[in-house]
């Protein structure tokens, strides 16, 4: 995907306040510190667009950004941060149920899982949440650099045998730091939102990112 415009649009706290123009929206969820942050800068070549922080818990709102005026990115709050109270954890769950149920826009749901590690308890009750309601999907195993390439097979296995994926559900190997997966992703993304993938973009520049909140 050729990358020409992307920007910050709104952190939203309710659907007064979600985008009108209908634009198809793409949403990230997955436990704080999986790197959604990380794989937002890396899809859209932006070193800070979406901020990185090493404190887990940051995001606490529905995060709004708008690329090529196509299509847009909604980040979600991390989940399994059990600094915030159990109020906000319970807030946050009623707005993103909300939004996953309602939201016509909506194409695809990102559910971001850490390669290096069998997927949590809150990931598969996310999986399972998602798949109950027939709610579109691909999960992305980010930071794929962290484990040798002779153990992606293993660990691909892990994942898939963990959530009880069908195997019509994609996977995508993803790492931020040196775009593995990227163009794949994007391919994913451009056939859910129904927009043109245009040529291949330029060789993606390799950016050092810190390790975002989730």
């Amino acid at each position: 995907m050729k990358i020409k415009q992307s920007e910050f649009v709104i952190s939203a706290v309710g659907p007064s306040q979600y985008p009108e123009d209908g634009l198809p929206e793409i949403a990230l969820a997955g436990r704080s510190n999986v790197g959604k942050s990380s794989l937002i800068n890396k899809m859209l070549l932006r070193r800070n667009l979406a901020r990185t922080s090493a404190q887990p818990g940051k995001t606490q709102t529905l995060n709004y950004y708008i690329i090529n005026e196509q299509l847009y990115f909604v980040d979600f709050p991390g989940y399994g941060y059990a600094r915030v109270s159990k109020t906000q954890r319970q807030a946050w769950g009623k707005m993103i149920e909300l939004y996953l149920r309602e939201r016509e826009p909506l194409k695809l749901v990102l559910q971001l899982v850490d390669f290096r590690h069998p997927p949590s308890a809150e990931d598969q009750r996310m999986y399972q949440w998602l798949s109950h309601y027939n709610i579109p999907m691909c999960i992305v195993a980010t930071k794929t650099d962290k484990v040798s390439r002779s153990q992606w097979p293993k660990h691909t296995k892990m994942i898939r045998q963990t959530l009880g994926m069908p195997g019509h559900v994609p996977l995508v190997l993803f790492s931020s730091e040196t775009g593995q997966g990227r163009e794949e992703l994007w391919s994913i993304l451009a056939q859910s939102a129904d927009i043109p993938m245009n040529p291949p973009s330029e060789p993606a520049i390799l950016i050092q990112e810190t390790e975002d909140n989730g």
